[in-house]
């Protein structure tokens, strides 16, 4: 999927310099570098799920998280310490793409989502 050199709810000042899109169920991460005037990059980070209102009509919610260059290591150091501690207490969270997405039979939350 091509994105539009900007986002609309992007400001005009900032420019793409490497995206990355992760599906995930009914999600959809993106992943954004973007360079400031200046030259300095910066990443956005946006969650967005495809809701259905009542009146049947799809809509798009949108999260997003600006992440500048002085707090990368942060980041990094904080998101990498807590998947190792799901790893060690929950491994059954990790499993091989090859493998089915359920443990013990049970749905994963975006499969329970579908079935709704």
């Amino acid at each position: 999927m091509k994105e539009d050199k900007f986002r609309k709810d992007e400001t005009e000042g900032s420019e793409d310099v490497y995206s990355k899109v992760v599906r995930a169920g009914k999600r959809t991460y993106f992943f954004d570098v973007k360079s400031t005037r200046g030259g300095d990059l910066f990443l956005t980070i946006t969650e967005s799920r495809k809701r259905v209102g009542m009146d049947g009509v799809a809509r798009f919610e949108k999260n997003k998280i600006y992440l500048y260059k002085e707090d990368f290591d942060k980041y990094a150091d904080g998101l990498n310490d807590v998947i190792e501690f799901v790893k060690t207490n929950r491994p059954d969270y990790f499993v091989q793409k090859d493998e089915p997405a359920s443990v013990d039979g049970e749905l994963s939350i975006d499969e329970e989502f579908d079935r709704l």
